[in-house]
């Protein structure tokens, strides 16, 4: 039974003891209370309606992420299918990191669009590098 439903079985039984609603002070009483309720049953149920929309949507925005995430990430862990591709550097002017993709790769130095300082880029990774500490 829904909340309009008790409501409206409320009204009934408060019709059938005939109360005088205009000159007894316990029938107005009664009277407001009633239309306080069927007011409240009406608010509550507009939000439950709005609350099931709303959870709809949800759902269709969780499939729609989960579509997203299935054509960023591979199927290996949720790591990005662009990860050999392009890697982070960080500018030896203002410091700030940039991604360095093959185009750059290949013309073998890159510009930092904060401070426009051009650099060219140290190829060898860290690990391979020749210790210089001699």
């Amino acid at each position: 039974m829904t909340i309009s439903e008790k409501v409206a079985y409320l009204k009934g039984l408060a019709e059938g003891l005939n109360l005088d609603t205009e000159k007894s002070k316990e029938g107005k009483l009664i009277s407001v209370m009633i239309g306080i309720l069927e007011e409240v049953g009406l608010s509550i149920e507009d939000l439950e309606e709005n609350a099931h929309a709303l959870g709809e949507e949800i759902n269709t925005l969780s499939d729609d992420l989960a579509d997203v995430e299935s054509v960023v990430f591979d199927d290996e862990g949720g790591e990005a299918d662009y990860d050999d591709d392009w890697f982070e550097v960080e500018c030896p002017t203002c410091g700030q990191p940039l991604v360095v993709g093959d185009e750059a790769l290949a013309e073998g130095f890159i510009q930092c669009p904060g401070c426009q300082s051009k650099f060219a880029l140290d190829l060898i990774d860290g690990e391979d590098a020749p210790d210089t500490e001699e």
